[in-house]
């Protein structure tokens, strides 16, 4: 697949960047890859309609119909994952876990005003690595499928994280926001340098 030009990579804020290796370490296992990615496309969606209606009282101009639209392209992207695993004689399983997103979500403050602050950063957190893995895919993929697949993702996702990141700097002030954005930007860089290497999304990667 040809490379993407710079000009149509984005920046990401990460703090540690996905190495091309691990891109072809995990697509050697591609069905396994696929059966975390569709369930990652399915929590991003529950998470979305789970922000919409869990704090009725803070909404903003603009709450709902962002993370309907939210919601509504997750559940996309999961419609075209289970396609493209169904066709190629797969199935998703029962049971899923991301210790990733699960240590992320450790983070988050319940029960305090800020709980809502740092569900979005997290939830901005999960989009940009995934957007900046869905691009490491792309460009390693020798599947022309799934080459195709992963570039659209990662132009499609892109906007997601920065979405999140704007209702947060709504919901509290600038200043607080960015200050809890670049802590939780160092924890994230830890937390995916622990995780296990292995087909996930969001696998570690330790050569």
């Amino acid at each position: 697949m040809k490379k993407l030009e710079p000009a149509e990579i984005e920046e990401m804020p990460l703090l540690s960047r996905t190495p091309a290796e691990w891109a072809r370490a995990v697509l050697a296992e591609p069905m396994r890859l696929l059966v975390d990615h569709a369930f990652l496309e399915k929590k991003a969606a529950t998470n979305a309609l789970e922000l919409l209606t869990r704090w009725p009282n803070d909404w903003l101009d603009g709450w709902v119909e962002t993370m309907t639209a939210v919601a509504r392209d997750e559940t996309a992207h999961l419609a075209q994952v289970t396609r493209i695993l169904l066709r190629r004689g797969g199935r998703l399983e029962r049971v899923h876990k991301n210790p990733y997103a699960n240590a992320l979500r450790l983070m988050v403050r319940k029960g305090e005003a800020t709980e809502l602050l740092d569900r979005l950063l997290i939830s901005a957190l999960i989009e940009v690595r995934s957007c900046e893995r869905f691009l490491a895919l792309a460009e390693a993929s020798e599947d022309r499928e799934l080459a195709e697949f992963y570039k659209a993702l990662y132009a499609s996702e892109s906007g997601h994280y920065r979405v999140f990141l704007m209702l947060a700097r709504k919901v509290a002030t600038p200043a607080v926001a960015d200050a809890r954005w670049r802590a939780m930007l160092e924890a994230e860089a830890r937390i995916l340098g622990e995780q296990e290497m292995g087909p996930r999304i969001h696998s570690g990667w330790r050569p």
